[in-house]
């Protein structure tokens, strides 16, 4: 039916003024929230033990959920112009960021109770309700004078450094060089940058005619749960997670994971940390001499304890320097 409003999210109009969501981004954005889903599994199962640990953290898998977070964040850049890339319609603008600020807020009480020592203070969801604000202001920029910001915002965290950056107030910029770790860090930059790239294609896509002609897509009729969960992807975020732990904790009830092995544990804890300042040889040793004294003195577990009065203190660092003596002749000099 034909209509006078303008193009809301994800549509454009034809000649004949109708309005034609674009259900190839609402794929996109299902095919996104799938990858997240699988990749938080993944995330769980190394949580809970079933898999060995950091793996969801390192290595592919790093690469992976990375990727999932540019492809979110450039969407977000792609839906904006095309919600308000014409006039900015201030009241549904301010409508769905609000929701989407109330849901960040939610997830950063949840974690902090849940896990303190990496709650999420700066996320996905936060990055969205800053990145969508500061977006507003790109949209009536020429498309290469976006890419030239989009550019200058991915390289900021490698040439903007700065002592009172690193103040927790300014955590989420991504300027800061001593962050505390986080099970979802989003910064500002360098992910704005994608934001803007985002922008930037979906207005050369408006001017060339290549949004007009991905309009007359319909992926949605052979694919329809991937464009449902595009469609609702804030409520697909919120439900999928705790869905997914709570598969997780009922199969841990009926077939608990293996009991992991601390001693290998505290080997690959203490090589990464060694392996900063050493020699791989010298670590492997070092390390192994550290954990064959504290199992022979049967004081393995007071390395896990962060509260130890002075005579383990002491004995610790008695061990560790003996332990460094000894193997010194492993490091080349």
């Amino acid at each position: 039916m034909a209509s006078t409003r303008r193009p809301g999210a994800h549509q454009v109009q034809s000649s004949q003024s109708e309005k034609r969501r674009i259900e190839l981004i609402d794929v996109a954005r299902g095919t996104a929230l799938v990858a997240m889903a699988v990749y938080h599994f993944t995330w769980d199962l190394d949580f809970f033990g079933y898999i060995e640990p950091g793996t969801s953290v390192r290595g592919g898998w790093w690469i992976f959920a990375r990727s999932i977070a540019g492809s979110f964040l450039f969407l977000v850049g792609v839906s904006l112009y095309l919600a308000h890339g014409q006039r900015i319609l201030l009241r549904a603008f301010t409508r769905r960021t609000a929701v989407i600020a109330l849901a960040a807020a939610g997830i950063t009480v949840v974690t902090y109770f849940a896990t303190p020592d990496a709650f999420i203070f700066f996320g996905i969801l936060h990055n969205i309700t800053v990145a969508s604000v500061l977006g507003l202001l790109f949209l009536r920029l020429p498309a290469v004078l976006i890419l030239v910001c989009a550019a200058a915002a991915l390289a900021a965290p490698l040439y903007v450094q700065a002592d009172f950056l690193d103040q927790p107030i300014f955590w989420w910029t991504g300027l800061s060089r001593n962050v505390p770790g986080s099970n979802d860090y989003i910064p500002i930059f360098p992910w704005f940058g994608v934001v803007l790239a985002g922008i930037a294609v979906a207005k050369i896509a408006a001017a060339t005619g290549l949004l007009a002609r991905l309009a007359t897509f319909r992926p949605a009729a052979r694919i329809p749960l991937l464009a449902a969960a595009g469609r609702h992807g804030l409520a697909f975020y919120l439900l999928h997670q705790p869905v997914l732990v709570s598969l997780v904790w009922i199969a841990a009830q009926v077939a608990p994971p293996p009991a992991p092995d601390r001693e290998a544990l505290f080997l690959q804890a203490c090589g990464e940390q060694c392996a900063s300042q050493h020699e791989e040889n010298f670590c492997r040793a070092y390390c192994a001499c550290v954990l064959e004294a504290a199992v022979a003195e049967n004081r393995f577990e007071e390395l896990y304890n962060p509260q130890r009065n002075p005579e383990t203190q002491s004995w610790i660092e008695d061990v560790a320097f003996r332990c460094s003596v000894e193997n010194n002749g492993g490091e080349a000099q």
